[in-house]
């Protein structure tokens, strides 16, 4: 539904080389501009997002909560430069959605993300290193993005998550799996290493030596294995991810999402700073929350013993 490409009603069309597959056009709120008999959205002033047709990746807004959804089961998900590219251009369009309080991240198909796209970087043949290092400045980019952001990330994950998958997973803020689903880091069974942001998240989430047999071994974590190293939060039966997913991004939303994305944020600082210096980040966040609609409305809420009425203020 949103993009940066919002900015400019003029902006060239997609190149061919990145137009085949499925296309699935992300309606705006304002409608096409057709006059001229091409598909162009209309931008009508501050606050109007164009349509952006994105191939690999199905994106809306429903109840304050952002669905991203992987669309490449054909191709088990992988990360290709079309995938990288959109992701990076979605997460900067919910960064800058106000109307974004929570995110689902889901996928089409029986595997969450098999990690990158090798048989598409084989056939770039000799440009192949240079092919993949401009897919992870736009895979990388969104990565940042997410982390970086006041707003919680959630994922179902049914099926594999391989490589960049995995990768991929260990980013996100909350992981619910189903009780199938199987996760690998593969990097070095195809002669190569870990990218992805892996090297940074997978540890803090596991330890360093589980991360190590994950990376040299290729070592095959079940479902109930991931959970019990803290690798996912929560294992569901298959059937349930989507839902289970979709139901705690939307109680995020619902709830005081300013207090909830700066927790967020404060949880991720805190973890690299001194014992001090967390403490005071600690105390300027929790003394803003107070002063803030939503604060006054929780204390109030807990002192007369009812249920808080939340705006995100």
């Amino acid at each position: 539904m949103y993009s940066l490409a919002m900015l400019c009603p003029d902006r060239p069309k997609r190149p061919e080389r990145f137009s085949k597959g499925p296309v699935i056009d992300l309606v705006a709120p304002f409608g096409t501009d057709q006059s001229d008999g091409a598909e162009r959205p209309r931008c009508a002033g501050r606050g109007d997002w164009r349509i952006m047709a994105f191939e690999t990746i199905r994106y809306d807004v429903r109840k304050g909560v952002a669905h991203v959804r992987l669309a490449r089961p054909e191709w088990a998900n992988a990360i290709n430069p079309a995938f990288a590219r959109e992701l990076r251009e979605i997460m900067v369009a919910i960064e800058f959605d106000d109307a974004v309080k929570a995110v689902c991240v889901t996928a089409d198909g029986p595997v969450f993300c098999a990690g990158g796209d090798l048989k598409e970087l084989h056939a770039a043949g000799d440009r192949m290193p240079r092919v993949a290092s401009d897919m992870l400045i736009d895979y990388h980019g969104a990565i940042y993005k997410m982390n970086r952001m006041s707003k919680p990330f959630v994922a179902g994950v049914t099926g594999a998550a391989r490589g960049a998958g995995l990768s991929m997973c260990s980013a996100f803020d909350l992981v619910v799996c189903g009780d199938s689903a199987k996760f690998a880091m593969a990097y070095t069974r195809a002669g190569v290493t870990p990218d992805g942001t892996s090297s940074y998240f997978v540890a803090r989430h596991v330890g360093l030596r589980r991360m190590l047999d994950l990376t040299l071994t290729n070592r095959v974590l079940s479902a109930s294995e991931a959970e019990a190293w803290g690798f996912v939060n929560r294992v569901v039966p298959d059937d349930k991810v989507n839902d289970s997913a979709a139901g705690i991004a939307q109680q995020l939303a619902d709830g005081p999402s300013w207090a909830i994305g700066h927790a967020k944020r404060i949880v991720y600082s805190g973890y690299d700073m001194p014992l001090e210096q967390a403490a005071e980040v600690e105390g300027l966040t929790i003394t803003s929350a107070l002063g803030r609609q939503d604060g006054r409305e929780g204390v109030a809420a807990f002192v007369e013993k009812r249920k808080p009425r939340f705006t995100g203020k």
